[in-house]
Parts: C-alpha cells; structure tokens; sequence
C-alpha cells in the first residue's frame, strides 16, 4: 500500500482523498476501505521522496538557497575593484550596481508577498532561483561598452532573488513553532553573513583561480539551480497555520487591503520594520565599501600598491567575508541563545536583546574609522565586534514577525517588511556613500590620503543609522506584549467555526 510521510497526498492509490501518516498510523476511513491495490511503481518513487520530505530537510534545503542567494549578491561586491576598472566607473557609478539590484529586489518584493499568501510558495521559490542564476550566467559575458547592461542585469537578478526572500520564511513559520521555530529560523538567517562572506571569498578565489573576474559570476548559478531542484522535490508546501495546529481550520480569510490596513496599524512589526531597515543601511553600505576603504587604508601606509593591474589584490575581500562568516555564525548563535535565556527573565526579551546588539555595535563601527589609518588588524577586530552585535538581531527579528502577524498574512508582512528595510536602507545606501565620497574628493586636490578619508567620512553616516534602529527596537519592546495577545484573538476568532462566531 501506498505510505506518506508528511501528510500530503498520494493521487491514485485508492479511491480515498488522502492518507494521513505523519503519527505512523492511516485514517480510519482509510482501514475500512476495500478498495485499496498496490502502487504503481511511479508512486513507489513519489512514496520514497514523499518520506524524505521532513520538515528538518526542509530547513536545511531552505537554508541551502538563502546561503546561494546572498552568495550571488555578494559575489560582485567580492570583485568590486575589479569591476570598476573594467568599466572605467566612479564610486557613484559602481555604488549604483547595488543600489539598482536593491531597488528591483524591493518593488518586486509586495507582489511576491501577494502571490506567497495565496499560491503555491515552492513553485515560485523555484522559478525565482532559476531565473537569477541565469542572468547572473549572463551578464558574465557583459562587454566592457554596456555598462548599463551589466546595472540592469543585476537589477532583474533582484527581482529573483526578491521571491526567495519574502516567501521562503513563511514556509519555515509554518513548519515549527516557539523554541523549535526560533531555532531554525536563525538556522536560516545565518545564510545571510555566511552566504555575503562566501560571496567575497568566492568572488575573489574564482578572480584568482581563472585570471578573470567574469568567473566569479559563473560558479553560484550551477549551485543555484541545483537548490531550486531540491525545493521542487524535497520541500513541502504546508497549510498556512499548520505549525500552530491550525492548518485547515482557520474558517475566515481577510482581503489583500485589509491585511495591509492591519500591518498598518500593527506598531510592533512598524518599529521593527524600521529597526530593520536601519540593519539593512549599515551592511548594504559595509558589504559594498569596506574592502575597498581597507585597501585604500593600507595604500595609505605604504603596506600596498595602488590597482594598476587587470587583476587587483583580493586579500581584503577574503579577510572580510571569512569575518563576515564567523560573525555571523556567532551573532545568530549568540543572539538565539541570549534571546531564549532572557526569555526566562521577561516576555519583552526578543526587541530588548535586538536594541541592545544595536547600541553596542554602533560604538564599534564608529572605531573602525578612527584606527583604520593606523592600524589594519585593530580595525578588523572591530569589524568583528561590530558585524557579531549587528547580526545577533537577524533571526530575532524575523521570530517577533512571527508572534505578532498571524499566519495567514506572513508572507504579505516579511514581503513588506523586507520592501521597507531595503527602501529606507541599503537600496540607496552604498550609492549614497559613493556619492558623498565622490563629492569630497571634488573638494579638494585628488590624493591617495584624500581618497581614503574621504570615504571614511562618508561611511561615518553608518554608525548613526545604527543607533537609531537600537531606538526603533527599544520602541517595538513598549507595544510587542500588546500585538502579540492581539494576534493570538484574532487568530482564535478565525479558526472559529461560523455558526460560533456571534453577531451582534
């Protein structure tokens, strides 16, 4: 007979609608059932993958994409350099590579959410991997005369990467719950400094090991559409709510404008949305500029020699993104273990822990451009406290979404959140950086010093979006108790069943 490890369904088996097995054992309308024949051996094959589908793998493929997908979107900033003398572009113009991504990544990000909420979510996390990896493919073959070419690949590589982003977490949300969610959760949003560290690292590795750095562009798409392979086989599409024993009970949908209205007026995922986007300012701003500033540091003190070679030194690209991998595997470790242990402590534990990380990053930020000139490794170590205090709120973040939006408007809410981190943050950040960098360099005599001051000072700006997210998380902890309990009746008055639900 046929058997099914995750209560989906086996078309052609018997004649009944579905078996249920995820306790090991059938439904009873299927035990009386007299109809029941061995399966084909086309459902032997669906029976085996259907029992490698376990939520855990599920997790861990998920995990897998997110990992590519910041992967590929650090990879260019891994050969930043490289790419600027390639194209001949200024700070300004090579800022607005990231900036033009971030923008498409955010716009498309709404829509994805509206599609998240009411289709099937792997079938478009699917599409959307294979779409970005083949444009990355693409624009590797760019030539140096269609710079614009090369910005509206990218561009249409956000709109890709975007589908991931604002659905994939849902899936996990409806996977887990409490502790269990928190925990894979920051499984998952450890891919966000793991996979930009491992962009630098392989953005600059394939620079070396090929001689060119177009193939630093052409090693994430393979493994791009390998895991949009593996979300097609191996990931299951859970009910909404199914997590919190919900799936196919919640008896009441809301429209698309009134789930819009609520987020609206729901303050703890406003001021977290804030608080995020204020995170999303400082490593779009980092990720982009600060190989390129500690290069030109070292430049300074006569440890290094300015690019005039087709292939620039990579070393500070590698330095960063191996840093960027260990904090923020120590960040979200950090951050999911202080947020269970002072859980104990209050329930406000979540926005408290964010806000705190925050404030003590901001500090550490701020010395990096103080001792920079002086000294390269003093200015690594407060890399690594800085990056490990900022990225503890990663996953946090994404768990307090969870407690005050109610299931079925997820992936409307991670969408919209993520649209407004990345509007108010690094859509515009690493340009902005530029920009100002390009203006004071303007200012006076064109010089190795000024060059590297000057976008010291404009990466100064980065410190202070820090401490006034630390401010909009302190504002999330006054009201989460309130939203929380709000989401938790409002959740209940939807699964109730209609002849309960009174009219007054």
């Amino acid at each position: 007979m046929c058997v099914e490890s995750d209560g989906c369904e086996i078309e052609g088996c018997s004649s009944s609608d579905e078996v249920h097995t995820l306790s090991g054992s059938m439904s009873p309308g299927l035990k009386s059932n007299p109809d029941l024949h061995p399966c084909k051996p086309g459902q032997k094959f669906r029976a085996a993958l259907l029992r490698c589908r376990s939520p855990a793998a599920a997790a861990g493929i998920l995990s897998f994409g997110n990992v590519l997908n910041y992967m590929d979107r650090y990879t260019v900033a891994g050969v930043l350099l490289d790419i600027q003398r390639h194209f001949n572009v200024s700070d300004s113009g090579v800022g607005l590579l990231q900036t033009v991504f971030i923008c498409s990544f955010m716009v498309a990000a709404p829509i994805f959410g509206y599609l998240g909420d009411r289709f099937n979510r792997k079938i478009i996390l699917s599409c959307g991997i294979f779409f970005w990896s083949a444009v990355t493919l693409s624009s590797s073959f760019i030539t140096k005369e269609y710079y614009w070419l090369f910005v509206l690949s990218r561009g249409l590589v956000g709109i890709g990467e975007s589908s991931y982003s604002s659905i994939s977490p849902t899936i996990i949300g409806d996977l887990f719950t409490n502790n269990s969610r928190t925990m894979m959760l920051s499984v998952f949003y450890l891919a966000i400094p793991l996979g930009s560290g491992l962009g630098y690292i392989l953005g600059s590795s394939a620079k070396e090991a090929a001689g060119d750095w177009h193939w630093a562009l052409r090693v994430s798409p393979v493994l791009g559409m390998t895991a949009g392979t593996l979300i097609l086989f191996f990931v299951p599409e859970p009910k909404r709510g199914h997590a919190d024993q919900l799936g196919g009970r919640i008896k009441h949908r809301t429209s698309w404008l009134c789930d819009m209205k609520a987020l609206a007026k729901n303050r703890s995922y406003v001021f977290s949305s804030l608080a995020s986007a204020a995170v999303s300012f400082a490593t779009g701003a980092f990720g982009m500029w600060i190989p390129l500033y500690l290069f030109r540091a070292q430049v300074v003190q006569k440890t290094a020699e300015a690019c005039t070679k087709d292939i620039c030194s990579s070393k500070d690209s590698l330095i960063f993104g191996a840093i960027t991998c260990v904090t923020g595997l120590l960040g979200v470790v950090i951050g999911a273990a202080t947020t269970r242990l002072c859980r104990q402590k209050t329930e406000r534990a979540d926005p408290l822990v964010c806000a705190v990380s925050m404030l003590g990053s901001a500090i550490f930020v701020c010395l990096i451009f103080v001792v920079a000139k002086k000294s390269i490794i003093g200015a690594y170590v407060c890399i690594f406290i800085g990056e490990t205090l900022l990225f503890l709120n990663w996953a946090i973040t994404a768990d307090i979404l969870m407690y005050v939006v109610i299931p079925t408007r997820r992936a409307t809410a991670v969408a919209f959140q993520g649209f407004t981190s990345h509007l108010l943050g690094d859509a515009g950040s690493p340009y902005l950086i530029g920009l100002i960098s390009d203006a004071l360099q303007k200012s006076y005599t064109r010089s190795v010093l000024w060059q590297f001051l000057s976008l010291g000072y404009a990466l100064m700006l980065c410190p202070f979006v820090i401490v006034l997210g630390g401010m909009f998380f302190l504002a999330t902890a006054l009201f989460f108790l309130d939203d929380r309990d709000k989401a938790e009746k409002q959740l209940a008055t939807m699964t109730r069943p209609p002849s309960s639900v009174k009219v007054s």
